[in-house]
């Protein structure tokens, strides 16, 4: 392709719009434009590197006997209805009306799509298992979108959808997906941690999330500094204390007036102690019914894992009203202290003794608290993981990462199956519920995470696979007819030979060419120049500082050796 021929709108200026490194350079680069905040359209670079993403991705899932479909954006509300889950993706979800005043959303996601595409072509047990994966637009009204296209609200997703009799053919597609994923991103050259994660509205019972580390990452994972387990951060599973102190070293309970001292700073300093030393309380509310939730004063509740435990499908915190209303007092005084409502305490608090709690009074708090003092309480692991925390397969160290999601991989089990009556006939002529997993990569994503990790102060550098064009070829003077014959004969024969390359026939200085051909990040240059009158060119790799001169054939054997 000639460079006058393309739509290759580069910029010098950094935008200041842009944040995250690779929104940056998609910008300089002339990858895409922001059409409304959110809201992307792809150039033609930007959109061939897409491309060369879905074939990647396209080519793995066939690999595995994935069959691809293609459904519509538009989702009736009557299906989410039947699935539970109109109500439940809340403002995220765009919703519209038609003429005839029937309700419609534009597809945030697929399982009730798919599903009820599964209830109504497969009847036996015969016609199973069976994959069927799209790439299509997705949408979601995000509240804050960020970073480019990394936190958008229109963007390509590859979703598919296994069906199978039963959990033993679940776990293989499941591991059949997840070996898929690996080739995928392996194949776009991203460094991805695999960690176990919370399947949040998707349900099911088990999930996986492909993390990209990066600073800009809006996830955390905690992952083993020794044997690889990664998890999300909420996720996280944490090692229990043993250290317990005697019962004969427990004090009775002491009310303390503690005027306008609500929060854990206020009462460290107030009473002269640490945070460790008080069990903080948050009210919360599980599908309406009230919940307290007690966590070391210096912790974090994780609410995933509340959700999971409590096997709810909607948890918030509580209200100002609600509070007062449920323990009497301002906000800030909670405590189990005298309550009959559910209460979860974390795991750590049972090695607590003597500890501060609220006193469900306007300022006043309890100190020299006991578990004897609460009437009832279960105990279970509800905390977020800390660095000071061990692994909890190996025990050696945490560490705490931010992380781009790229893609996620769940055990959807008969959820939707059952909510949906999508069935099928055994052998016996009983007819059971299809057992489903679900499967989801981001292709905006993908390709902004590969930015982010492949990129130099002059801009991008893409991996060979992904990158829209394979070769860039340079003539420094474009007037010079020996140097630009051998340049179009260059490019012709790669072009013959199935590669895409671009020929830079524009008549600049050679520093122009140079710093586009760095900024677009091409994985291939060769130089055109005053040599050419010998036959020799210049052969240089973007993610390289060496330059090499060779003669015309030699790079073209370089080029279709690196290439294929």
């Amino acid at each position: 392709m000639y460079y006058t021929k393309m739509l290759i709108p580069t910029i010098r200026e950094t935008p200041q719009e842009a944040e995250a490194i690779s929104h940056k350079l998609m910008l300089k680069a002339g990858l895409v434009r922001r059409l409304a905040s959110g809201i992307y359209i792809f150039l033609p670079l930007g959109y061939k590197a897409l491309r060369n993403i879905e074939k990647i991705i396209r080519e793995e899932m066939e690999n595995k006997g994935a069959l691809e479909l293609f459904m519509s954006a538009l989702i009736p509300k009557e299906l989410l209805e039947e699935s539970g889950r109109w109500d439940v993706f809340g403002p995220e979800m765009f919703r519209l009306k038609n003429r005839e005043d029937r309700e419609f959303c534009l597809g945030p996601t697929h399982e009730e799509s798919f599903t009820v595409t599964a209830r109504n072509e497969i009847k036996s047990v015969k016609n199973l298992p069976l994959t069927l994966f799209q790439i299509q637009t997705k949408f979601r009204d995000e509240l804050r979108p960020r970073f480019g296209i990394i936190r958008c609200r229109e963007f390509m997703m590859k979703d598919a959808y296994s069906f199978d009799k039963d959990e033993t053919g679940l776990d293989k597609s499941y591991n059949d997906m997840h070996e898929a994923y690996c080739n995928i991103f392996k194949r776009c050259g991203l460094d991805v941690v695999i960690a176990d994660a919370d399947s949040g509205a998707m349900g099911g019972s088990g999930s996986q999330e492909f993390m990209v580390l990066n600073d800009i990452g809006e996830d955390q994972i905690a992952s083993c500094t020794s044997c690889g387990y990664a998890a999300n951060l909420e996720k996280a599973e944490i090692i229990e204390n043993e250290t317990f102190s005697s019962d004969s070293l427990l004090s009775d309970k002491e009310l303390i007036y503690t005027p306008n001292v609500r929060t854990i700073d206020e009462l460290c300093g107030f009473m002269g102690c640490s945070a460790d030393g008080f069990a903080k309380t948050l009210v919360l509310i599980a599908d309406s019914v009230p919940v307290m939730a007690v966590v070391r004063g210096d912790r974090e509740l994780s609410l995933k894992k509340l959700a999971a435990i409590l096997k709810c499908k909607d948890l918030v915190m509580a209200d100002e009203d609600l509070i007062k209303n449920l323990t009497k007092a301002e906000v800030g005084f909670a405590s189990p202290v005298g309550m009959n409502c559910k209460v979860i305490l974390d795991n750590e608090i049972k090695h607590m003794v003597n500890f501060v709690t609220g006193a469900n009074k306007t300022d006043y708090h309890y100190k020299n608290v006991n578990l004897k003092d609460f009437n009832k309480y279960d105990f279970s692991d509800i905390r977020v993981i800390t660095p000071d925390d061990s692994c909890p397969r190996c025990g050696c160290g945490i560490k705490i990462s931010n992380a781009v999601e790229v893609g996620h991989i769940f055990k959807l089990g008969d959820e939707y199956s059952k909510a949906l009556d999508c069935m099928y006939t055994d052998e016996a002529g009983e007819r059971k519920p299809m057992i489903m997993g679900c499967y989801g990569i981001g292709l905006g994503r993908t390709l902004a995470a590969v930015i982010e990790q492949y990129n130099d102060e002059k801009g991008i550098i893409w991996p060979i696979e992904i990158a829209p064009y394979k070769a860039y070829i340079l003539p420094t003077n474009v007037t010079d007819p020996i140097i630009y014959e051998m340049s179009v004969r260059m490019h012709d024969e790669l072009v013959s030979k199935g590669i895409d390359c671009i020929l830079d026939n524009r008549d600049e200085r050679p520093g122009v060419k140079f710093n586009d051909a760095d900024l677009l990040g091409i994985p291939l240059r060769i130089t055109v120049g005053r040599n050419a009158k010998d036959g020799m060119v210049e052969f240089k790799r973007r993610d390289e500082k060496e330059v090499s001169v060779m003669t015309y054939s030699q790079a073209l054997d370089k080029i279709l050796s690196v290439v294929k």
